[in-house]
């Protein structure tokens, strides 16, 4: 089972960029959107439903700063889509589907970012607190979980290129840290792509062009997994090749066969 987790930043860009050709050619079973800036009636037609795929959208309904939305797309039909985490505040601008197949589901998240007001930082800690009550109640449930997502922290020094500078800032704080941490380590989830690849400077965020350029970035984007999914872990690498957005796409390949 190959996974694409990508940050696309408005998926009508995304398009333009060229993410739908190059997405067509990588045989990913699973393909997880954040961020897609679109209404779901606006992507009635090719490339936003790829051939082969079975296409979700869940879209951010409260327009908030132009941002939210994610979508996933499966070669195998899901058991069930869920849309969201029950959480009114969190749903009303479409960060999280789930996919449920047999034994196993899989989720494409979208952390909020913020603007540094005082109202998007408190909305970002609540979120962040809830988000860690909503993946405690997923490990007492008998199936494993992928989350495929833009999780917008650097959880450790090797996750960025720059970590002294960063320290205090918005991506790289301590609390931010603590909070992956708690994933990490507290809940016992998986970073699934830390699991195969151990080496630095690997990025899947750049803020500016210029950064870019100079590999100045970011592991803001992950898959994690619940624990029984170690084992299964194969392979997993960033794309860097295209510019589809700020973000790159993150894949990584499962011993696992998707049924349902």
């Amino acid at each position: 089972m190959r996974i694409i987790s990508f940050n696309c930043e408005g998926i009508i860009n995304a398009a333009n960029n060229g993410f739908f050709a190059w997405a067509q050619d990588q045989d990913a079973d699973v393909i997880c959107l954040q961020d897609i800036r679109a209404r779901e009636c606006d992507l009635v037609d090719a490339p936003f439903n790829p051939e082969g795929y079975f296409s979700y959208f869940f879209e951010d309904y409260a327009r908030h700063a132009g941002q939210g939305g994610v979508a996933l797309y499966t070669r195998t039909p899901p058991k069930a889509i869920i849309s969201g985490m029950g959480m009114y505040e969190t749903d009303i601008h479409g960060l999280y589907l789930q996919a449920d197949f047999d034994k196993i589901s899989i989720g494409t998240l979208l952390v909020p970012e913020t603007d540094h007001s005082l109202a998007s930082l408190n909305w970002r800690v609540k979120f962040m607190e809830d988000y860690l009550g909503y993946l405690s109640k997923q490990r007492r449930k008998r199936r494993d979980f992928v989350t495929c997502g833009s999780w917008q922290v650097a959880h450790k020094k090797i996750d960025l290129a720059d970590w002294r500078k960063a320290q205090d800032r918005p991506g790289f704080h301590p609390a931010e840290r603590c909070w992956m941490d708690e994933i990490i380590d507290g809940l016992k989830y998986v970073d699934t792509y830390r699991e195969v690849d151990r080496e630095g400077k690997k990025y899947s965020f750049w803020p500016t062009a210029e950064r870019r350029a100079e590999d100045d970035g970011y592991r803001f984007d992950y898959q994690i997994s619940t624990p029984e999914m170690r084992h299964r872990i194969l392979h997993s690498g960033i794309y860097s090749g295209s510019e589809f957005s700020r973000h790159a796409p993150v894949i990584v390949d499962y011993d696992w066969e998707l049924s349902i």
